[in-house]
């Protein structure tokens, strides 16, 4: 067993296939199957059911992944250490966030990071729950995850460094009923239709407190895709709760956006592996 087989083990798993996991690896789909029966032979166990074309991982299979991806990311963080010592002029930084968070801090984390280390890149994952993120950053797939919960957060195992509190705000269209206002409470969203997060996020919970109070609050779109609501929003849908992240974005595309009364937060914090870091890793944590 060595560290290219596990790496194209981890291809096939993340692409979902041999097929395109080839492609993205840029080698051919026979050697591709070679190693991977090569890894097998050498570990006494089928990492995959094979039915028909398909690839199902086995229990042994899933077992291999975590593993498999410390010793992945481990060999990067060697290899980028060295070369760090001419300086950090290349490599990458994986990072997984959840969409409200992607906005900000993210974009402007990045920012910093880009101009004061120009050669380095980030590649960003996507997460649509806290546990989601936690889960990137413990199986090796991200080394640092940002994220948001409705408490402060302490996870087992991980680092987490908290970077302050985001308000949630009301997102509602420039002609509906609070036009004239500046802030709504609870109760004045009685009778209005919402756009609400999928089960698991911080706006989800915030809308079925809400709900749960008394206030008659109708929820007509359900949706994972953060990025549809303020459009929905805009086409006169309903009205959505949102971290204030989204604000700047809503204003100029022409919403209101109202403070919230009693105010709300989330609790945004980033994590990561106790182990050690890349120095790219390592450098975008100095940009907070």
């Amino acid at each position: 067993m060595d560290a290219r087989q596990l790496g194209y083990f981890l291809a096939v798993v993340d692409h979902g296939g041999v097929n395109r996991a080839a492609v993205a690896l840029h080698i051919a789909q026979p050697s591709l199957s070679q190693a991977i029966r090569s890894l097998e032979r050498d570990l006494g166990q089928e990492l995959f059911h094979r039915i028909g074309r398909r690839l199902v991982l086995t229990d042994a299979g899933r077992a291999l992944i975590g593993p498999a991806r410390q010793v992945v990311r481990g060999l990067e963080t060697a290899r980028a250490s060295v070369e760090s010592v001419a300086g950090l002029a290349s490599g990458r930084v994986d990072v997984a966030a959840m969409p409200s968070q992607a906005v900000e801090p993210l974009s402007g984390i990045i920012r910093t990071f880009a101009e004061r280390h120009p050669g380095l890149s980030v590649t960003v994952k996507a997460a649509f729950t806290a546990g989601g993120v936690l889960e990137l950053v413990r199986s090796g797939v991200a080394e640092l995850g940002l994220l948001a919960s409705t408490e402060p957060l302490a996870e087992a195992g991980l680092s987490v460094t908290p970077l302050g509190r985001q308000r949630f705000v009301v997102v509602a269209g420039a002609g509906g009923p609070f036009a004239e206002l500046d802030a709504v409470r609870w109760e004045d969203l009685a009778g209005q239709r919402v756009i609400a997060g999928q089960p698991g996020t911080g706006m989800r919970r915030l809308v079925d407190d809400i709900r749960a109070s008394g206030v008659d609050l109708r929820q007509v779109v359900e949706t994972e895709h953060r990025e549809a609501i303020l459009p929905l929003v805009l086409a006169g849908v309903g009205v959505a709760v949102l971290a204030e992240s989204w604000a700047p974005l809503a204003r100029r595309a022409g919403a209101l956006v109202l403070d919230l009364i009693p105010e709300a937060h989330l609790h945004v914090a980033v994590v990561s592996r106790t182990d050690a870091l890349t120095p790219a890793a390592a450098a975008f944590l100095r940009c907070l």
